[in-house]
């Protein structure tokens, strides 16, 4: 294949943090549009992105785009595409998700069914064969249609790539891992700064953290469907970036990073994924109160995902949550908060108005991630750096 072009889906409005990631790995950017940053790479960069991208939500092998406004073009066109170049004569190969915004054509199950039809017609002329066992490896196609424009990908990840293998059992209202490492990477933490989290629940936010302080790459403990593409990817490729992972991680390191939550069951749990991920050394949980947060240290932070009302019984409870979390974030001297919530009165409550307010879309859920700046920590010494 030598160079092609990576799709890499992300959460709306965080495509900035994924793009930053993908040029801090070492690829050139073709394209940044609402949900999607596309790169070019090749076959070693299908496996380094989705062992070493900790924002994006998998990573597909472009197939090609184009104009279609009927069944029929939609057809035509999906058998030009060169799948002969991907799909191997044993290949299981289908349209494992279509979505249409704002396209004459708007079907999922029409459009998964023509474009599977069109790429058997296209594979039959090619290796002349009327029927295909398909036993070999998977080739999941995923088709995305915007204003009629229509990106074809092939899914390299298989399990969304926020699936990093640690948490097998989450708390209520979980954060998605990948969303989670996004957030963090919006806010100046670095880990030689107090990190906490007062509403850890299953721990996704403290772990995260952990491993980007101890440079674990997130996908070092899972498979993805492209490990079987031998016909595209030596399996040795797949081995050397797991080593390069490997040669990265300094997890012998002194951090101050704590999870809190009230209910002391979740916080067996997030001592559980935090074992899981390898960085359970790192971090210190404990059943607590809000209401009791404090912490010695200044120029802390606090990135957190309170509860906004789904995973209380009651929203009535809500303004008493945000006050005491206000009045205790106040107590803390110099520190900086970050909060991703999506209840409305979060800032009236809290008692102070963000710094900074960016809308993000956690799944169909329209959320807000509050910033509240605190002083920069004075410059250290020269010798001391």
């Amino acid at each position: 294949m030598s160079k092609i072009e990576l799709i890499a889906p992300c959460h709306f409005g965080l495509e900035a943090v994924l793009k930053r990631e993908i040029i801090d790995l070492g690829y050139d950017i073709a394209e940044v549009e609402d949900g999607r940053v596309t790169f070019y790479g090749d076959e070693d960069a299908i496996c380094r992105a989705n062992i070493f991208l900790r924002t994006a939500e998998r990573i597909l092998v472009k197939a090609g785009s184009f104009k279609a406004v009927t069944f029929e073009e939609l057809f035509d066109k999906t058998k030009n595409l060169p799948w002969e170049r991907y799909i191997p004569k044993n290949g299981k190969f289908w349209v494992a998700k279509a979505a249409s915004v704002k396209s004459k054509l708007f079907s999922p199950s029409d459009i998964q069914s023509i474009m599977k039809k069109a790429m058997v017609r296209r594979l039959q002329e090619y290796y002349g064969i009327e029927w295909f066992p398909e036993d070999g490896a998977s080739y999941p196609v995923r088709v995305f249609l915007m204003k009629d424009i229509v990106t074809v990908g092939i899914d390299t990840s298989g399990v969304s790539l926020h699936k990093r293998g640690y948490r097998e059992v989450s708390g209520k209202a979980p954060i998605t891992e990948t969303l989670a490492a996004a957030l963090i990477k919006l806010t100046p933490w670095k880990k030689d700064r107090v990190f906490v989290d007062p509403f850890c629940g299953s721990g996704t936010f403290p772990i995260e953290a952990a491993m980007m302080a101890a440079n674990i790459a997130p996908g070092m403990n899972r498979s993805f469907t492209a490990e079987e593409w031998t016909n595209l990817i030596p399996k040795k490729m797949w081995y050397d970036v797991i080593n390069e992972a490997n040669d990265l991680i300094k997890d012998d390191i002194d951090v101050d990073i704590q999870g809190y939550d009230i209910d002391g069951s979740v916080i067996k749990i997030a001592r559980r994924n935090a074992r899981e991920a390898g960085v359970d050394h790192l971090i210190h949980f404990q059943e607590r109160d809000v209401r009791n947060l404090s912490h010695p240290k200044k120029y802390g932070f606090i990135v957190t995902n309170p509860p906004y009302g789904e995973r209380l019984e009651d929203k009535k409870d809500l303004p008493e949550l945000y006050r005491a979390f206000g009045e205790s974030f106040a107590g803390l001297d110099s520190w900086s908060a970050y909060m991703i919530t999506s209840y409305e009165d979060a800032q009236r409550y809290f008692g102070r108005k963000a710094d900074k307010n960016r809308k993000i879309y956690n799944g169909m859920l329209k959320t807000y991630f509050y910033q509240f700046m605190g002083p920069k920590p004075p410059r250290k010494p020269r010798e001391e750096q």
